[in-house]
């Protein structure tokens, strides 16, 4: 049986079971939900929820929101469902068993106000030196990317919202696919430090928006003379500051 642990997210707000050589919520997680911006009364879904940390951490920031994860892992589903109760969060978070490679329509629920994910980074397994099998199905994408944002895309009603943290690397590659689909596009940029380039980007987009694509402020996670993150960093982690979009 694989190890446990039971972590805390946002300043301990949130508990987490999660296990120890699998995929871990970590700092995208945290800024996926941060990224998160539903209005009381609607539906969101994530794709990919794993043990549900950006999923559950979203639902405790948007509190009269309700939220459903789709995760086709096993083993992740179980944990998902037991991190639901162990938040107290049955009423208005729920999990089920899917993948982003079938039909958002074999899931059989309607569409949402809303979708997020954080795809696995990497399409193809030779890129990467043998990543534990443990953390395989959170690293590749066996579909590719396409195969997410196609099914982001038709989880969501028309002017529904899907956001994206994903490599910065792949930000052309996130356009050109969610452009037939979506459009009001924006992008912010997230840079470890102010003199280093983007590492990773948070992709957001309005399905038929048409609104001109927005270049964001980069959030930058350090500064040089020390500290773990900067201050407006640590309060988006505490949950105690959102992502905002313009």
């Amino acid at each position: 049986m694989d190890a446990i642990t039971e972590d805390g997210l946002l300043n301990g707000r949130v508990r987490i079971r999660q296990a120890t050589r699998g995929y871990r919520a970590g700092l995208d997680a945290a800024l996926l939900a941060a990224a998160c911006d539903a209005k009381p009364g609607q539906r969101v879904i994530e794709a990919g929820c794993g043990a549900g940390g950006a999923l559950l951490a979203a639902a405790i920031r948007r509190p009269d929101v309700h939220f459903t994860g789709v995760e086709r892992d096993p083993k992740a589903l179980v944990l998902a469902r037991e991190n639901i109760v162990l938040n107290g969060l049955e009423n208005r978070v729920d999990v089920v068993e899917g993948d982003v490679a079938v039909r958002f329509s074999a899931l059989a629920l309607e569409t949402f106000d809303a979708a997020f994910a954080n795809p696995p980074f990497f399409d193809d397994p030779d890129s990467l030196r043998g990543p534990a099998p443990e953390r395989r199905l959170a690293w590749v994408a066996d579909d590719g990317l396409e195969a997410w944002i196609g099914f982001l895309s038709k989880a969501v009603k028309e002017g529904g919202a899907i956001t994206v943290i994903h490599r910065a690397d792949r930000l052309g590659d996130l356009l050109a696919l969610l452009s037939p689909k979506a459009g009001s596009v924006q992008i912010l940029p997230i840079q470890p430090f102010a003199d280093e380039p983007a590492k990773r980007v948070i992709v957001r987009a309005i399905k038929t928006g048409k609104a001109p694509l927005k270049l964001l402020p980069a959030l930058v996670l350090h500064d040089r003379d020390g500290g773990k993150h900067r201050p407006e960093v640590e309060a988006i982690l505490r949950g105690e500051a959102d992502l905002g979009w313009g």
